[in-house]
């Protein structure tokens, strides 16, 4: 089969194009989404059978302890896994006062306890075979954080920790590990696939209207997302490394920048920064 790819959260946005970036460079792709009725949208992406072929569609639920254990069953028969992409993930919005718990923890079961879950299916063959690389897909919210974005950004600082943990663990047994942390891109996460809880965006409520100020300002940036397809060939460029050196990878127009320009300000110059934006209007 050459070499072998599992990658969740395969039927949209950065998912899907890695999927297909993927299968042109070569690799077998397990093509793992929740539900598998999506599995023909790869064929509204190309007519090439050659990278069809080699596409292969799977149901995994990484928050379902039944899905996880089935899954675990398939990759046995494998042999081997090259590399691993956490990609599954969805955003929360909504203020801090507003979010009940419950819904944290199911942000989190997604974006952070799914990681984990799947991980540790594919961890005992890649230190055994003494190769891997696996990729964890965050986003500058694991960075930095946004106000009306705690849930997401909160599980996106939690992954950074549990990768660099994880490549910590895993670097002796030649298994490599990174994170790939986009800015601004196009994908649905940011519109119609991200949740705002129902109490924040009541006009009775007493953050209605900084709600709608972060909402605006989520709407008015989408003009300068970058096209999603860079964050793929990124991500496909890594699969291809025998040795992934660094551990963070961002990637998006002005990130860098912005991250460095984070380090050296003091919180009080930041948050000031941070604020002007939102409240520009």
């Amino acid at each position: 089969m050459g070499n072998i790819a599992i990658i969740t959260g395969s039927s949209s946005g950065f998912g899907l194009l890695t999927t297909l970036e993927l299968a042109k460079q070569g690799f077998s792709v397990l093509a793992t989404m929740r539900n598998i009725e999506k599995a023909d949208v790869f064929r509204l992406h190309t007519t090439d059978q050659r990278i069809l072929d080699r596409i292969h569609p799977c149901q995994l639920d990484v928050t379902d302890e039944a899905s996880i254990a089935s899954f675990a069953e398939k990759i046995q028969t494998l042999g081997k896994i090259d590399v691993l992409i956490n990609n599954a993930g969805f955003a929360i919005g909504g203020f801090a006062e507003h979010i009940e718990v419950s819904t944290y923890r199911r942000q989190f079961e997604t974006n952070v306890f799914g990681v984990m879950a799947v991980t540790q299916v594919v961890l005992p063959l890649m230190r055994e075979q003494g190769s891997g690389t696996i990729i964890n897909v965050s986003s500058v919210s694991g960075r930095t954080a946004f106000p009306g974005l705690s849930a997401y950004v909160s599980s996106k600082f939690a992954l950074e920790g549990y990768t660099e943990s994880l490549r910590l663990e895993m670097k002796p047994f030649g298994v490599n590990v990174a994170l790939v942390e986009p800015g601004s891109f196009s994908t649905n996460i940011w519109g119609s696939g991200m949740e705002i809880v129902e109490q924040s965006t009541n006009q009775k409520s007493p953050y209605y209207s900084y709600m709608k100020r972060i909402t605006d300002s989520l709407e008015s940036g989408k003009t300068k997302h970058e096209d999603p397809i860079l964050v793929a060939k990124l991500i496909t460029k890594l699969a291809q490394m025998k040795q992934v050196k660094k551990l963070r990878y961002p990637i998006g127009k002005g990130l860098v920048t912005t991250l460095r320009i984070k380090q050296l300000l003091s919180w009080q110059q930041w948050e000031r920064i941070i604020l002007k934006v939102i409240f520009k209007n």
